[in-house]
């Protein structure tokens, strides 16, 4: 089989309330870091790479009237924050040693995936990988999947895919890929033995 891994929220850790705590401690502002940096347009831009990260802060301290060094300082601390989830990786060495081709997709920018592979040798077991912001498409998009389906040739009836958001999975079920929801690694090993992948 062909399985297929997101990456933050499955293989690294993503909890944007930790990582915007990590860098303001008043409330007032802590929503207003999510709601104005994490939950904006502008951070779709960036997974997207259609904005540059410098731009995107100048743009995200404007919008929020929030100080320059510390949106900064908020954005640069995002890679360092993804930290691996050691069962899932434990789950994707097996995956991989029970005779399976793996690859990533992900929503990612570019200094964090630059970052992870710097960092992180589990880049290897994949088979190849379409990050959003080396690509210009992101998920839920269709057309991201295509790219998928069309660069590595698989076959969407024998492909699996792993991802925490449902929305996500649902464009992956209608293109006859077959989906699970990530919620540990525990409950993703489980859906994997079923489907005779581990």
């Amino acid at each position: 089989m062909d399985v297929v891994f997101d990456l933050g929220g499955v293989v690294f850790r993503w909890q944007p309330d930790t990582i915007i705590r990590s860098v303001f401690a008043d409330a007032d502002r802590q929503r207003l870091a999510r709601t104005g940096i994490f939950q904006h347009d502008d951070w779709v831009a960036l997974d997207r790479g259609s904005i540059a990260l410098d731009r995107a802060i100048e743009r995200a301290q404007a919008r929020t009237g929030l100080p320059g060094k510390d949106v900064e300082r908020l954005f640069h601390a995002v890679p360092p924050h993804l930290t691996p989830i050691e069962e899932t990786v434990r789950l994707i060495r097996d995956v991989k040693h029970s005779n399976n081709r793996l690859y990533v997709l992900s929503n990612m920018q570019v200094a964090s995936i630059a970052y992870l592979e710097r960092r992180h040798d589990i880049f290897e077991l994949f088979d190849g990988a379409v990050i959003s912001c080396r690509v210009g498409k992101v998920k839920p998009e269709v057309e991201i999947y295509q790219h998928l389906l069309n660069q590595y040739q698989l076959d969407a009836g024998d492909t699996i895919f792993i991802d925490d958001m449902p929305e996500n999975l649902e464009t992956a079920s209608s293109l006859g890929i077959q989906a699970i929801r990530f919620l540990d690694s525990a409950q993703c090993r489980k859906a994997l033995e079923a489907m005779n992948c581990v």
